[in-house]
């Protein structure tokens, strides 16, 4: 996008400036390019150049508009998972009424944010370097991440792939043009690129060092993900069982569960998490990280849901990390979450991809075609959550049911809920817990989209008369 291309570009522009002033000088004076007029090919001249900067990626997807908090937030409390405490810090409120105006700014910062990381991931696969497996893996995480960044943008910025394909997405930017004005591709022309970056990343990448790394199964387990988000069924089928027979990643069981949590280090051990944004000592976002504001050591401001947390029975190991509050606290009373413990110092990541999601979105793309391998999937997730749980042998509708709920208590605040109501074509029901002006948002109300940021029409004519309808 031009306002976004226009802050890398700036550095190169004041250079040539300088440099032409000295059009007197040595020939051999003029041939040297000043320290801030680097190039992407300059930059990026060897493979350990492309891996600092793949680490550049990294930290950038940290931000907090994008999965550094507001992605995960923005993803359940769109939905009827979490809620504003009643005693907050004012963030995240217009999401809490579903009023956000046009330029609203966490819209605007996740737009941005993303579309800055998209243009790094671009710089690093555009790189003429290749023939060696070190690049191809590097260029393979670029590949995967941006991936996933498109994904999360056509997500919250445009109508579900089954709703139609021709309706507006969001811009594909695939190469650094400061001149570049583009429009709003199609939901499906978006869909086409993740699934073009996903498969090339599955070949690409051939090494797997911890889940703070994008690798082959992450990037495959996000192609099951994307597949079943279009309703390709058979496709997201193929995925799933290709994770789950091939890579040797496993569910986290019961029994290791609260620990799992606990942990504020990236794994190494294939245990459940496939891909996860790292946060540490050094590079964290301190008071604006996800655990802060859910942690009642924190800002607290977001809470459970009263009727989700009643979905626990005693026997689920995951009621453990939410908590319902005493009386004898100063708190408004509510269901506090402790599913992010470490807030200070080295921080908690956060988890986007991760193999209890592999084997829901199995079980969920197997009803159709296989009602009982669909329910061996989900028996699998629950008895690793709910050991006491009698198995599910439901079938058709009912057993879909069962498996969006199984998908709502697990990845509770971690932002898949407003999603699958979005694809599900679902009205978010909320509970009393919520604003009474807000609790029941149909699926056709406008405000399920979030808006085009505002900057993003100043700068850029391409994208005129494309604003999301009610905004």
């Amino acid at each position: 996008m031009k306002y976004i291309q226009s802050k890398i570009v700036l550095g190169v522009m004041t250079a040539s400036v300088m440099l032409a002033t000295f059009t007197g000088c040595k020939k051999e004076f003029l041939d040297l390019r000043p320290y801030t007029s680097l190039t992407p090919q300059d930059a990026l001249a060897t493979e350990p150049d492309l891996r600092v900067a793949m680490t550049g990626v990294y930290a950038g997807i940290r931000a907090t508009n994008l999965f550094g908090r507001t992605v995960p937030v923005l993803g359940d409390l769109m939905g009827d998972n979490i809620y504003q405490h009643p005693q907050n810090s004012n963030r995240y409120t217009q999401y809490n009424l579903m009023t956000m105006p046009v330029n609203d700014g966490d819209a605007a910062g996740m737009w941005s944010s993303a579309y800055n990381a998209i243009l790094r991931c671009n710089n690093i696969i555009n790189s003429p370097l290749t023939g060696t497996p070190g690049l191809n893996q590097i260029k393979g995480e670029a590949k995967a991440v941006r991936a996933l960044l498109y994904f999360t943008l056509v997500r919250f910025y445009a109508k579900p792939y089954n709703e139609s394909p021709s309706s507006l997405g969001v811009p594909i930017v695939l190469t650094f043009d400061i001149t570049f004005k583009p429009a709003r591709s199609t939901v499906g022309e978006v869909y086409d690129q993740i699934l073009k970056d996903l498969g090339e990343a599955y070949t690409d990448m051939t090494t797997f060092t911890n889940s703070s790394l994008m690798h082959k199964w992450a990037a495959r387990a996000l192609e099951a993900k994307v597949r079943l988000t279009r309703n390709d069924m058979a496709g997201a089928l193929t995925a799933a069982n290709d994770v789950i027979a091939n890579s040797g990643f496993t569910v986290a069981s019961a029994a290791s569960y609260g620990a799992y949590w606990g942990s504020a280090t990236f794994r190494t051990d294939k245990v459940e998490t496939l891909f996860e944004v790292s946060s540490d000592a050094v590079g964290n976002n301190g008071f604006d990280a996800l655990g802060y504001i859910t942690n009642q050591l924190g800002y607290g401001d977001m809470v459970v849901s009263d009727p989700l947390f009643a979905m626990f029975t005693d026997t689920d190991v995951r009621k453990a990390i939410y908590r319902q509050s005493t009386a004898g606290q100063t708190r408004h009373p509510a269901v506090f979450i402790e599913k992010f413990k470490n807030i200070a110092t080295d921080r908690d990541e956060t988890k986007l991809l991760r193999m209890s999601d592999v084997y829901l979105i199995a079980a969920e793309a197997s009803v159709a075609s296989n009602a009982t391998n669909a329910q061996n999937f989900l028996n699998y997730v629950i008895s690793r959550r709910d050991p006491s749980q009698a198995p599910v042998v439901e079938t058709g509708q009912a057993l879909v049911d069962a498996i969006i709920m199984e998908r709502r208590k697990e990845f509770l605040v971690e932002g898949d809920r407003y999603h699958d109501l979005n694809r599900l074509k679902l009205s978010v029901e909320r509970s009393t817990n919520y604003p009474a002006s807000a609790r029941s948002i149909a699926y056709t109300n406008p405000k399920r989209l979030l808006p085009i940021p505002e900057a993003e029409f100043n700068t850029n004519p391409g994208i005129a008369g494309q604003q999301n309808p009610g905004y």
